[in-house]
């Protein structure tokens, strides 16, 4: 009996991702298919950019581009070359930046990750330390201001905020830098102190992006905190004469995360379109301002290969809030 108490979890969580990475193959067909129709119906390509850029309307020029890269062939032939070269791991060939379009992504993922790292670090242990410090708090000063703090985070835009930050920080107080990912007159200096260097210009943009969220999640928190305080197996605990503190801490808390998971998992789409933003106003070297740069050039194939690899970290980081899941709630995985 114990062998098979212990075996059945792994086997169920086993089998619960099995599900989900099945399930994220026909999405990820059904992205590419639809944001290559969609980009490549939409008027003009790169070459008009670049042929807009270098002045000349030669249309034999322009012609003879176009046959080079494939861009004069039908639809249906370009999108059948394109997944096979998806199936073939290749994401295709950047005419404007005259890269591959994986190189291209793989130098700007990290800055990308480590800022949505950050940021979803912060903003969800700020919104939950908040929103519990409200829900204990209910119906005081405390309580009220910081429902007021939750809610003017909640209502500035992302890039007004920003600005702001930039303003108050770099321009006014000069404490932190404006922009960029690190000094480039420091680039001889050591691993330590190029660490903090990028330390330093990660502040502000993870801070920018973080609030938002952050009083989404202090919201949700406090409510979600509420209606578990008022459950029969709370009022039993405490009648057993356990302490206010683990009865916070072991029973309320963690199965008001729930909810915090949840909102977690479905805001990440949104999140990399904060990080679009965040990082075009901070000029953040990652996928967001490489996508912003992307659809101005029309550079097709770098924009498809952004949306795909956007959904790949989509689908992996609900992979991960599953995983939080059965951790919080193991019944979960057997569903």
């Amino acid at each position: 009996m114990a062998k098979a108490k212990t075996g059945k979890p792994h086997g169920g969580l086993a089998t619960f991702f099995t599900r989900r990475l099945i399930q994220a193959v026909p999405v990820l067909l059904g992205i590419v298919l639809f944001s290559f129709v969609i980009l490549h119906l939409a008027p003009g390509d790169a070459i008009d950019v670049m042929a807009g850029e270098a002045g000349t309307g030669d249309a034999a020029y322009m012609a003879q581009l176009r046959e080079k890269y494939g861009l004069d062939q039908p639809l249906h032939i370009q999108l059948l070359r394109y997944g096979t070269q998806i199936a073939q791991l290749d994401l295709g060939y950047s005419i404007r930046n005259n890269a591959p379009v994986r190189d291209l992504i793989l130098q700007r993922v990290g800055p990308t990750l480590l800022l949505m790292g950050v940021s979803i670090v912060l903003s969800v242990a700020m919104g939950v330390l908040f929103g519990a410090v409200a829900a204990i708090r209910r119906n005081t000063l405390i309580d009220d201001l910081i429902s007021l703090v939750a809610l003017l985070a909640y209502a500035m835009p992302i890039f007004w905020i920003g600005l702001m930050f930039i303003i108050l920080f770099s321009v006014t107080l000069g404490v932190l830098p404006s922009g960029g990912f690190y000094d480039v007159v420091r680039q001889d200096v050591g691993p330590l102190a190029r660490g903090l260097d990028v330390g330093r210009h990660l502040v502000l943009p993870a801070l920018t992006l973080s609030l938002f969220y952050f009083a989404i999640y202090t919201r949700l928190m406090r409510a979600s905190m509420l209606e578990v305080m008022g459950l029969d197996y709370i009022r039993t605990a405490r009648a057993k004469g356990l302490g206010a503190a683990k009865v916070t801490i072991r029973h309320v808390v963690r199965n008001a995360l729930l909810p915090i998971v949840t909102m977690l998992g479905m805001q990440t789409a949104s999140l990399l379109g904060g990080a679009v933003v965040v990082e075009t106003v901070f000029n953040w070297p990652g996928l967001g301002r490489l996508t912003y740069d992307a659809v101005f050039q029309r550079d097709y194939s770098l924009l498809i290969g952004i949306l795909l690899m956007s959904s790949i970290l989509v689908i992996i980081i609900n992979m991960l809030v599953d995983l939080a899941y059965s951790w919080l709630d193991p019944r979960i995985v057997a569903r």
